[in-house]
């Protein structure tokens, strides 16, 4: 039940990422939102869940995981009942915020319960197996979750629908988490956290607004950023991880650059310019997330056979031929038409995903694999809501088929040379190793 409960932090944490894509074009029309607004219905999440990530981990360590593990699930579900009530925009995208200061907090703390609960290797392997499943299932159940319920009752059940479920996890945490004791020698990097939040969200500004401003913002506030991790007793971003992880890193930024902000794309693609559904599009999208999931399992087992490398180049390679596919998309294009993109990405997605993961704690001392983990999924995010800035600022209003279309050509082909730059950083910077046992 312990282990169920933590499932269901992670399944909302994940599902957030992909659901709301569905609903962006009901909640544009009802909210008057225009593109950039919708953007900043992801990013909002996105950009916090990034940059907060890490201090979550080290709010865990400090006052106890249970104690962050509830505030999580409270703070996530109070965000999504001001979801469920916005009355414009900027509400939302503020709301959308909490829900990722929430998902920050239960991210690293449901890790780390089911961590310190399974104490017997193959037990709690088995354990982090069903967790990480679960995230894979959350990511695909999304596009679909989402088109049902925005089809059937409109964009604010998506959101309203967390909050029984938060309160049921949040009551079972109570009964089943042990409180722990407070972790001595730790301590929360106020300064990283003051400085890493605005350099990435004046980034992401930057892209959507074509801000220069904002650009030069982000990078004084990103080097003001690495000089206190520098000088930090305790910081959120060791730099000497950061050096010793910066291949696999940078392909991890890359990989959800692409991914994640195809998904928007695609999204308003198939909505809006091919006039589909919420339920069709979510439908639609499938052969995108089904190979993510479905390989996944597969895709450890072989870089357990054959080190990260050969995945990775793979994957990268698929995903790059399928982005390439939208050059080919026209007005009058069918759905087979788009069938090889999905299938491409997702395919490539599938075999990237476990191995860059594998590949960012590969090489690092078996203490710090945590640090090193959590290094990971920061770069990932961040990638993520670099590539929905990006994506969208390319496409542009899909009301506008012509030049949306244009963007979508020229998105498919920066994709594409981005993935064959990692194939080169993989090839280069990421290093075959034996596998060996890690320290969670």
């Amino acid at each position: 039940m312990l282990l169920f409960t933590m499932c269901a932090g992670m399944f909302l944490v994940q599902l957030d990422v992909t659901v709301v894509n569905v609903a962006l074009p009901a909640i544009g029309t009802d909210l008057h939102a225009g593109l950039a607004a919708q953007q900043w219905v992801v990013d909002g999440y996105a950009i916090v869940l990034a940059a907060l990530l890490l201090t979550g981990g080290a709010l865990g360590d400090v006052f106890g995981h249970r104690r962050v593990v509830l505030a999580g699930f409270t703070l996530f579900g109070a965000a999504s009942a001001a979801c469920g009530l916005a009355g414009s925009a900027p509400w939302l995208v503020a709301a959308r915020a909490g829900q990722g200061l929430g998902a920050a907090l239960l991210l690293p703390g449901t890790l780390a319960v089911i961590t310190n609960a399974y104490l017997g290797h193959a037990e709690r392997a088995r354990a982090l197996g069903i967790w990480a499943g679960v995230s894979a299932l959350a990511l695909s159940a999304g596009p679909v979750l989402g088109g049902a319920v925005v089809s059937a009752a409109g964009w604010r059940p998506v959101f309203w629908l967390n909050v029984p479920v938060v309160l049921a996890a949040a009551l079972a945490t109570r009964r089943l988490v042990p409180r722990g004791e407070r972790g001595p020698g730790r301590r929360v990097d106020v300064a990283g956290v003051a400085t890493a939040v605005p350099a990435l969200a004046a980034g992401v500004y930057a892209v959507i607004a074509g801000s220069v401003v904002a650009g030069v913002a982000a990078v004084v506030v990103l080097a003001a950023f690495l000089a206190v991790e520098r000088r930090s007793a305790d910081p959120m971003l060791p730099l000497d991880v950061a050096r010793g992880t910066l291949g696999a890193n940078f392909v991890s930024v890359a990989m959800n650059f692409v991914g994640i902000g195809s998904i928007l794309m695609l999204t308003l693609y198939l909505q809006g310019v091919r006039h589909a559904s919420p339920l069709t599009a979510g439908l639609e999208v499938l052969p995108l997330f089904g190979p993510l999931s479905l390989l996944a399992p597969v895709a450890g087992r072989l870089t357990g056979r054959s080190g990260p490398r050969p995945l990775m180049v793979a994957g990268l390679a698929l995903g790059a031929l399928g982005m390439l596919n939208l050059v080919l998309l026209k007005e009058n294009s069918g759905y087979a038409d788009l069938l090889p993109t999905l299938l491409g990405l997702g395919t490539g997605m599938g075999l990237l995903t476990t191995a860059v993961v594998t590949a960012a704690v590969s090489g690092i001392p078996a203490a710090r694999a945590g640090v090193a983990s959590g290094v990971n999924n920061t770069a990932r995010q961040a990638g993520g809501a670099l590539g929905v800035a990006v994506f969208g600022a390319l496409v542009g209003e899909p009301a506008r088929p012509g030049e949306f279309l244009a963007g979508l050509h020229v998105a498919g082909v920066v994709a594409a040379a981005l993935w064959l730059v990692a194939i080169g950083v993989t090839v280069t910077a990421v290093r075959t190793r034996e596998p060996r046992a890690l320290t969670p």
